[in-house]
């Protein structure tokens, strides 16, 4: 990952631990030095950690692995650690303001400002993520993954059906028997998975004749994550960005400074589309050169709207935010990508804009352009995804379960949402196995 700038400065995130901390050093010694502390301490507590986030609720197991890893500074401190906002964090951590920015653009991948409890944490795991794993992207397109689990489902002697949306879960006797498909009821011999999000299978799917009264205010006050508004480009050529650094990561992030960042969740907080939107660039041809035709460049950006656009922080774009508020907005985007990478729109031969709208037609999931099924917020997490109760994926409705990122861990390309729930489902079967015995 590489954090350009304007004024030249690219601190990145390699998966060479010594060129990450070379790269922070040249812009203050000692934040190497930081860098490689933060790093061991991630050592220390990986295994405990990743088994927390991606394993169900309780993670006895991890909990356990977390506290022997957490011997050397003790819980409290990796506590307080945890729960610090971003901001603070970086303050606490790096001397040089290329350090502080990189770290605190990468927390940004939720919809958590700087200022907010979890959003250090965030940026911490994903920066040693990357520190330790990279970035990985499938070799040919995100699609490539989606053939992997048809591939497995198959061998298994699952089947897929395509084009047969579920507009019903059949529920008799409080328990989840199938489903209604284009018509057909389809029935479940043991369990029902939904990768649906949260609102929608319990609100529309189930229906509130099923649900108890506690339940259906629980789901009053779920709250979404932030909107997305996506452009891709196709270039004629590679993208001239200014900063060497740059052409070597596949992930990029693009803002001034960590105050920048602030004022962007700002702008967003009070409805306003950002007058300089922090985009995180995606340009996965540097990696996968399948991606591309020879001597040309892919590359998309996405940034963060309100849910509910109100007005244009730079008072440049008319509301309501349309197709042409959307044109004017890629422009502004464009325009950034531009002072970093001079000579980037004349390469441009295609462009295609997704806003929130858009997003959610394409994939029903993504309900107002929300990528991550609900908030990534501290009061949505764990015991409290999606609604206050175990953090698991078993529902109201027996034999039913939540499998998407409205479950715990919540959004990302890792499958625990769906793991966890198959896991439960599989238990329970087996369970019920036994009792009748």
């Amino acid at each position: 990952m590489a954090h350009p700038a304007l004024d030249g400065t690219c601190p990145i995130i390699s998966t060479n631990l010594d060129v990450t901390a070379a790269s922070l050093d040249a812009y203050a010694p000692g934040d190497g030095a930081a860098w490689r502390n933060l790093y061991a301490r991630w050592e220390r507590v990986r295994a405990g950690l990743l088994d927390g986030l991606f394993t169900p609720i309780p993670p006895l197991t991890a909990t356990a692995k977390l506290a022997w890893g957490t011997r050397v500074e003790g819980p409290v401190r990796f506590a307080r650690f945890a729960i610090l906002p971003a901001q603070r964090m970086v303050m606490e951590e790096f001397a040089s303001n290329e350090a502080r920015r990189m770290f605190t653009g990468t927390a940004m991948h939720a919809d958590l400002a700087p200022s907010e409890v979890l959003s250090g944490f965030f940026g911490y795991v994903m920066c040693m993520l990357g520190q330790d794993f990279g970035w990985p992207v499938p070799e040919g397109g995100a699609g490539r993954l989606t053939d992997a689990l048809v591939t497995r489902l198959k061998s298994r002697g699952g089947t897929l059906q395509c084009n047969a949306p579920v507009d019903k879960v059949i529920v008799r006797n409080g328990r989840a028997i199938g489903v209604r498909a284009a018509g057909e009821e389809i029935t479940a011999t043991r369990a029902v998975l939904a990768d649906v999000d949260a609102p929608r299978l319990l609100l529309q799917l189930v229906g509130p004749e099923h649900l108890s009264a506690r339940t259906l205010d629980d789901l009053r006050r779920f709250t979404w994550d932030h909107a997305v508004f996506k452009v891709d480009w196709n270039l004629n050529a590679p993208m001239p960005w200014t900063a060497p650094e740059a052409r070597r990561a596949g992930t990029l992030h693009i803002t001034e400074s960590v105050d920048a960042l602030v004022e962007t969740r700002a702008q967003i907080s009070l409805g306003l589309a950002p007058s300089r939107p922090f985009m995180l660039v995606g340009q996965q041809s540097m990696t996968d050169p399948t991606r591309m035709p020879h001597g040309r460049e892919t590359l998309w950006a996405y940034t963060h709207l309100p849910r509910e656009i109100k007005g244009d922080a730079a008072g440049e774009i008319e509301m309501p935010f349309d197709h042409s508020a959307a044109e004017r907005f890629a422009d502004r985007m464009q325009a950034q990508l531009e002072e970093l990478a001079p000579g980037f729109t004349s390469l441009i031969r295609g462009r295609h804009i997704f806003t929130p709208p858009d997003l959610e037609a394409h994939d029903g999931n993504l309900v107002g352009g929300a990528i991550a099924g609900g908030t990534a917020q501290l009061f949505q997490q764990l015991v409290f995804r999606p609604i206050p109760g175990l953090g698991r994926p078993e529902t109201q409705i027996k034999g039913l379960y939540l499998a998407s990122a409205s479950a715990h861990p919540g959004g990302g390309v890792h499958g625990a949402c769906g793991s966890n729930a198959a896991r439960a489902a599989i238990f329970h079967h087996r369970l019920r196995g036994l009792t009748r015995r």
